[in-house]
């Protein structure tokens, strides 16, 4: 297809004359159409065929397709620049997702670890607090077995056994063990929790901390304080057990020095009253612990010490009168007061004034109670096991035949009555009938509370 403009007129030809033919009259010759001037439109040529156009029209069309073909450009260029920067958008978008994305699941991880390590602390602090409350219950216990094991004190010293008529001045009752520590939580520790915990903005809010750090100085000082409680329980439980041991071979000395039979006398021990129940033999407990074996011990040794005190309860060691000894005469051979010859003297004289209390040296019952001879006003005390003894010279007597006498329980009064110079007590501790020296009963006795 072309086009081109008409710039020139096309002028008719005068065709050549011709001189031979007749003049004929010929038609007005058609006027020829005018041709547009020059300038005034385009012919536009397609496969042979022209089409033309005026220039109005020309450029309404030329302006169209060039519109047309801006606007194409501009569309291509538009979703061109568009799809790019989409693009670019969504691959920005997708990294900014896949980093929120890692830091959520970095903040979720440390979450996850900071919500481990409370549970673990708090687990921790749980396993200390119930270590601490068993140890304390423990050495509780303890404190109650060593409180029920008779006349210890803290120290582990044993006061001395014997009633208050006796010679030996009693000790006083100790108060029971009491060395426990009681763990309290500090009164502040929710406040100083919840001043700890972070704002409530943010998910760990909710996590408060389960164990602060300054619990740990206080766990080392419970744990420091049921150390000295433990060790002061092992110190007295040492001290019981050496006393128990020592007082075990006093007792047992007191009957080697006296030249007693010591299983003739125990199996001869009274048993006390109002006791009974079946025999249940006593066996260590198994896997038990150095306390728990020690405590065997003691008790073991405590029922030993208990049936000696019971058998010497029938020696007489002790003194008939109280204060200060001073003996007027021996036991042995000496001159005899009224005649001043060498006479055979069967007991100790003791200095006293004249009514006195006199006391029984030990358990036994009265087999005589009256005027007996020479010892005046006398009163015999049958201790079993072939021991007994004599308290002569009374002014008075408070018992009768028969009657069951307890160590140091009054059984008369210092007199002077029989042979005798003055006011005193003449003592006699015998065997199997026969007098033997009372000092050496007494010297046994001092031994035996000396210690």
């Amino acid at each position: 297809m072309s086009y081109r403009s008409s710039h020139h007129q096309d002028h008719p030809s005068h065709p050549p004359h011709d001189h031979a033919r007749p003049h004929v009259r010929r038609p007005a010759p058609l006027k020829p159409t005018p041709k547009p001037a020059a300038g005034s439109g385009y012919t536009i040529t397609h496969a042979g065929k022209q089409v033309r156009l005026g220039p109005v029209v020309f450029w309404v069309v030329a302006g169209t397709i060039i519109a047309m073909g801006t606007w194409s450009a501009a569309t291509a260029t538009y979703f061109a620049f568009r799809d790019d920067v989409l693009t670019r958008l969504i691959a920005r978008q997708a990294h900014m997702q896949y980093a929120y994305e890692d830091r959520i699941a970095e903040l979720r991880a440390r979450l996850d670890r900071t919500t481990s390590r409370q549970l673990l602390d708090q687990e921790q602090f749980d396993q200390k607090l119930e270590q601490i409350a068993r140890r304390q219950a423990q050495l509780e216990s303890r404190a109650g077995a060593l409180s029920n094991l008779p006349d210890v004190a803290v120290t582990g010293s044993i006061r001395p056994r014997g009633n208050a008529n006796s010679d030996a001045t009693p000790l006083p009752k100790p108060s029971p063990i009491s060395d426990t520590a009681t763990f309290v939580a500090p009164p502040d520790r929710e406040a100083r929790l919840e001043s700890r915990t972070p704002p409530a903005t943010t998910k760990t809010a909710r996590l408060a901390p389960r164990q602060p750090q300054g619990l740990d100085a206080t766990f080392l000082r419970l744990q420091a304080s049921l150390d000295q409680v433990e060790n002061r329980q092992a110190a007295t439980l040492n001290a019981v057990e050496e006393d128990f041991e020592a007082r075990i071979r006093r007792m047992r000395g007191v009957f080697a020095d006296l030249g007693l039979d010591l299983n003739q006398m125990e199996g001869a021990a009274p048993a006390r009253g109002g006791v009974g129940g079946p025999f249940v033999p006593v066996k260590p407990v198994k896997d038990a612990d150095n306390f728990e074996r020690q405590m065997y011990r003691i008790n073991v040794e405590r029922v030993q010490a208990d049936k000696l005190t019971r058998t010497l309860s029938l020696v007489p060691y002790r003194k008939p009168v109280l204060g200060e000894v001073e003996f007027s005469s021996g036991f042995g051979v000496r001159s005899d007061p009224f005649n001043g010859r060498p006479a055979m003297h069967t007991g100790l004289d003791f200095r006293a004034s004249s009514g006195d209390p006199v006391r029984a040296t030990a358990n036994g019952k009265v087999e005589s109670a009256g005027w007996s001879g020479g010892y005046g006003r006398m009163v015999e005390v049958d201790h079993g096991n072939g021991l007994s003894t004599r308290y002569g010279h009374l002014s008075e007597i408070n018992v009768k035949v028969g009657d069951t006498v307890k160590i140091g329980q009054i059984i008369g009064a210092v007199g002077s009555t029989g042979r005798s110079t003055g006011p005193h007590l003449h003592y006699e501790t015998r065997i199997d009938g026969e007098a033997v020296d009372p000092q050496k009963f007494l010297r046994a006795g001092v031994r035996l509370t000396s210690g």
